[in-house]
């Protein structure tokens, strides 16, 4: 068993991503400006903002954040996307989800500048890459697409089964995973909660990407010998045993699937560093024009 290490595939690629931020301040003067939207106190958006802010400085970009009370109207968030979307001095922004029940994410979604969305949630991007165009690509499934470039993980070929469906994670996976690129070109499954005879579709994948939001829904008997496992749970619990008050649960049972696997990634550590890691390529993209013109 290897572990898929991302932090050690992060600190490499934030290295990277550093170094080209301070060629365009060199050849332009500015750096790379990303804005967060932050609605609500969610503990785990809470982290994930901090953490996202922490990294932009790592690499020398320039970050700001947005608050907004839990009662913020739809209305009042649309006025500061649209300005967002007008501001020259902007080149990406992000609105963290999830929104409060009264705020329809698609609509704020949709809101967002395509050029601008580096979560690469808005329907132009997730459209352009369906056709293998170039886009942002979605953040978590694009982690999970350099980590596998990272290791040389061979994937053409291979029977690739997902498991899980959201717009976030599994259903864009499943494309990136079927595309004819490198990595890419496998035979996707994309599997679900209503899938019948789950394990029957699970212990044919070569690689395995579990994404259901359940704690060690992935048990050993779900798992071929020799499988890739990539395990994108995030699953919080409050803990006495940890400073932060909560421990990190994904949706593998680590302990007893990392024997039968060649590869898998752990939580923490693993594709939820990657995500953020993604983010600051598509900022920087953005930020040089590189896939759209503005």
């Amino acid at each position: 068993m290897k572990l898929l290490d991302g932090k050690l595939v992060s600190e490499e690629l934030k290295k990277q991503i550093a170094v080209e931020a301070a060629e365009m301040l060199e050849k332009t003067g500015r750096k790379p400006h990303l804005v967060a939207i932050l609605v609500g106190n969610d503990g785990g958006s809470e982290t994930y903002v901090a953490s996202k802010m922490r990294n932009c400085e790592k690499v020398g970009f320039k970050s700001s954040l947005v608050r907004y009370d839990v009662t913020v109207t739809e209305a009042e968030l649309l006025s500061k996307i649209e300005e967002l979307n007008k501001d020259a001095e902007v080149d990406g922004f992000i609105v963290q989800l999830p929104l409060p029940k009264h705020i329809n994410p698609d609509v704020i979604t949709e809101a967002i500048d395509y050029r601008k969305d580096v979560d690469g949630f808005h329907p132009i991007n997730l459209g352009r890459m369906q056709r293998n165009l170039p886009c942002f690509l979605p953040a978590t499934p694009y982690g999970i697409m350099l980590m596998l470039e990272y290791y040389g993980v061979e994937t053409a070929g291979k029977n690739c089964v997902v498991v899980g469906r959201s717009n976030i994670v599994g259903s864009p996976m499943s494309i990136l995973m079927a595309r004819n690129s490198n990595p890419g070109n496998c035979t996707v499954t994309l599997t679900h909660s209503r899938t019948a005879n789950l394990s029957e579709f699970t212990k044919n994948a070569d690689i395995l990407i579990a994404a259901i939001g359940k704690k060690n829904f992935i048990t050993a008997d779900m798992v071929k010998d020799g499988a890739v496992v990539i395990d994108v749970g995030m699953n919080r619990e409050t803990s006495t045993t940890t400073k932060s008050g909560f421990k990190l649960y994904g949706d593998v049972d680590f302990e007893n699937v990392a024997p039968k696997a060649s590869y898998i990634t752990p939580v923490p550590g693993g594709v939820g560093l990657m995500t953020i890691v993604s983010l600051l390529r598509n900022t920087l993209a953005a930020a040089r024009n590189e896939i759209y013109a503005k």
